[in-house]
């Protein structure tokens, strides 16, 4: 583990990661302030914590393009199953901000201490996932950086970084949910070609995903019972004002179902946006 700086609070703390542009740094930050936090040997904020960047704090590597340049590749070859785990691992990435920007924007919002304990949870799970993905990477002779990647998953962050139920609404619940419909079919596609080590790893992150999801939709049923507001509805008219992308078919119901996030939050929006 590298030298951990001062962590004086919950908040300072996952601020620090997200400015790190170190990502061994950025990953001991975020796991080492959620077991403080969990430890309660943390604040929740002080005077003192810096102020939260407008964009995580990145490498020179891996350039960043439109998702619409982004080259298609066989997972039949090596080639693209490291293309795959490198989109895989910027993902991930983005994931450990997502969640640490959650918790250190939404510090002064009126609402219980094990909100926080998910998100750093979250955090902690997340940073693992970009570990094993960065370490499958250097096994197959490759590293986080080697490929371009794009660069969407912030702003959603951006987007919604006013918004609390905004962002529960989009985050956790359109692009986590999403991991949840593509991942078993690409850990099949991995097993299929013999890359068991590749599927080994997507399958702790599709366990794990899902209780990022259901921590997701916990926090926003939370938020719309105390405003006394329909779930499924407020769900919606947040996506179609936040989400600049229509939702996809097919979906994983059952996984979903299992992590609080029904049909009748997102198959509405499908009909509306493939009509």
């Amino acid at each position: 583990m590298t030298h951990i700086p001062h962590i004086e609070s919950l908040r300072g703390g996952a601020t620090a990661a997200i400015a790190s542009a170190d990502l061994d740094m950025k990953a001991d930050l975020a796991q080492e302030t959620a077991r403080r936090w969990f430890a309660r040997t943390l604040s929740i904020r002080s005077p003192r914590d810096p102020a939260l960047p407008a964009r995580p704090g990145r490498p020179d590597k891996p350039e960043l393009v439109p998702p619409r340049n982004m080259e298609k590749r066989s997972l039949h070859t090596e080639k693209g199953r490291i293309a795959l785990l490198h989109a895989l691992a910027h993902i991930e990435l983005n994931a450990i901000d997502l969640a640490l920007d959650i918790v250190a924007r939404f510090t002064t919002e009126r609402i219980p201490h094990s909100f926080f304990d998910g998100w750093m949870q979250v955090a902690f799970e997340e940073a693992k996932h970009f570990r094993l993905i960065r370490d499958r990477l250097r096994e197959l002779g490759a590293d986080y950086g080697d490929l371009p990647a794009h660069d969407g998953l912030w702003q959603a962050a951006h987007d919604t970084r006013n918004d609390l139920t905004a962002r529960l609404a989009v985050v956790p619940l359109i692009l986590e949910a999403r991991g949840l419909d593509v991942t078993p079919t690409l850990q099949m596609k991995m097993r299929e070609t013999g890359d068991h080590a590749s599927a080994d790893i997507l399958d702790i992150i599709y366990n794990d995903e899902k209780g990022h999801v259901a921590v997701g939709a916990k926090w926003f049923r939370f938020l719309c019972a105390r405003e006394k507001k329909d779930p499924s509805a407020t769900f919606q008219e947040l996506v179609r004002t936040n989400f600049r992308s229509p939702l996809k078919a097919p979906f994983n119901d059952v996984a979903r179902a299992e992590a609080g996030l029904t049909p009748s939050f997102y198959r509405a929006l499908v009909s509306v946006s493939q009509s």
